[in-house]
């Protein structure tokens, strides 16, 4: 339910050259409003009993233009009626009031600084590098937070940005001319951002940077698709890494699974197809061929598409066989792996996997079951004591796992551990033995997804 005692506030860029913009009060505050408008061709109007040394030099140079206050509703509506923008710049509450009411009533949108109440509209932290805008809001709530975000972003920008923009500009209807479809053209763009386009922007080059645009746009592969499966790490959206960020917001069709943090998916480009693939024990959405069959699919159509998988695609992730599949099918791919779940999670919860005076190993394992209720395991080879076992999907045969082991050879006393949820918010670590696990693991209700780690490594554990 949506909560209507907290403003919603919709982000959109407005157009306002050759517009009215109405600034009330002539202080500091008015001041840096008017530095950011100044760089707009707008006509800017102070309506103040006095102005400050900053807006006198505007005054001087006709930047602006001086009114005098508006002192009821008739001087607003002679005055005022045609802003397209009122910004409210006083501390007087009740004239701040009085002018945001009559604004309202003329349906102008008004922005009194401070005062969300006495708004329609705020004005966010802006990083400008025309044409390129970049605007940060918190809604109105903690602007200092929102000027904090544009300092570690504005160095990540570099001045390349705006030039690289005018140039896309300027060569938007050729590459009309020459490509027919949207598809096309954005393949050719980004191939020219991500390559050495923006470089040679960067370096004043442009009769270079054309011909580098011409030479992508004459490669067949504009519209050949690929397949790029992509681990997303073991839950916590910052583990992603920059690349597999950087081939979500590029693919055109995303086939995702179950064990993702749902953030993940707001990385994700906004007319990107998607589809959920997830599987869990006895219940696939899609069988692994159907799959298959379905990244070759939309390949074959000239799409670039993401396999999208928790973890890395190649521990127990099915990767293996899905590029397979796709070479024998002669599909291009890449594999872009990403933080496992062991590591993932074993980290979070201060675990290390190996350690010099007591593990010198480290076995990864799946705890699934077959239909007969068996672990088909090499359990010799995991009763060794310098190492640590790493048992994937092994909530439902945890009692088996352990009992096991202890048949097998290990202490009743070997220390054991559960992660469930690893590397979200709420993850939990259970801490036990092999005789003790199974029964905290069922007093604790954990459920999946679930990591366990057995080893002496537990004893090692840093909190």
């Amino acid at each position: 339910m949506i909560n209507s005692e907290v403003p919603s506030y919709f982000p959109i860029t407005l157009r306002i050259d050759g517009t009215r913009i109405v600034i009330i009060g002539g202080g500091r505050i008015a001041a840096r409003k008017i530095r950011l408008l100044l760089r707009k061709n707008v006509q800017i109007e102070v309506y103040a009993q006095t102005f400050n040394k900053e807006l006198q030099t505007y005054e001087k140079e006709k930047l602006i233009k001086f009114c005098s206050p508006l002192l009821n509703e008739n001087d607003f509506i002679q005055n005022a009626k045609d802003a397209t923008l009122i910004f409210i710049t006083t501390d007087d509450h009740d004239y701040n009031t009085h002018i945001s009411l009559w604004a309202k009533k003329l349906n102008i949108p008004v922005c009194t600084v401070d005062n969300a109440e006495l708004s329609t509209f705020i004005t966010p932290s802006i990083i400008d590098r025309d044409p390129v805008q970049i605007a940060i809001s918190t809604g109105g709530s903690a602007p200092v937070l929102g000027r904090r975000i544009r300092q570690k972003i504005e160095p990540l920008l570099g001045q390349v940005i705006g030039p690289l923009a005018s140039f896309i500009g300027k060569h938007r209807n050729w590459a009309k001319e020459i490509l027919s479809t949207h598809q096309e053209r954005q393949r050719l763009w980004e191939r020219f951002i991500d390559g050495y386009g923006t470089s040679l922007i960067s370096q004043q080059k442009e009769k270079q940077a054309f011909d580098f645009l011409k030479n992508i746009a004459k490669k067949p592969f504009l519209n050949k698709g690929e397949v790029w499966l992509v681990g997303a790490g073991p839950g916590d959206p910052d583990l992603l890494t920059i690349k597999a960020l950087h081939h979500l917001q590029n693919a055109d069709v995303i086939l995702y699974d179950n064990l993702l943090s749902p953030k993940i998916l707001d990385y994700i480009r906004r007319d990107a197809l998607l589809f959920f693939v997830g599987k869990q024990k006895n219940h696939h959405t899609l069988k692994q061929e159907e799959i298959n069959d379905s990244l070759i699919k939309y390949a074959r159509q000239g799409k670039r598409v993401l396999r999208l998988k928790g973890g890395d695609p190649f521990i127990f992730g099915r990767g293996g066989e899905e590029a397979e599949a796709l070479m024998h099918a002669g599909i291009p791919f890449k594999i872009i792996p990403g933080i496992s779940a062991s590591n993932g999670c074993a980290a979070y919860a201060g675990i290390p996997l190996t350690h010099r005076e007591c593990a010198q190993a480290c076995l990864f394992l799946t705890g699934h079951t077959k239909k007969t209720d068996q672990l088909n395991l090499p359990w010799e080879n995991m009763i060794f004591k310098d190492q640590t076992l790493v048992i994937y999907m092994g909530l439902s045969s945890l009692p088996l796992l352990c009992k096991t082991l202890i048949d097998k050879g290990l202490e009743q006393t070997w220390p054991a551990a559960a992660i469930e949820k690893g590397t979200f918010h709420d993850q939990q670590v259970i801490i036990g033995n092999l005789k003790t696990l199974p029964d905290l693991v069922m007093q604790k209700k954990i459920g999946s997804p679930v990591l366990i780690i057995i080893g002496q490594v537990i004893h090692h554990r840093v909190t």
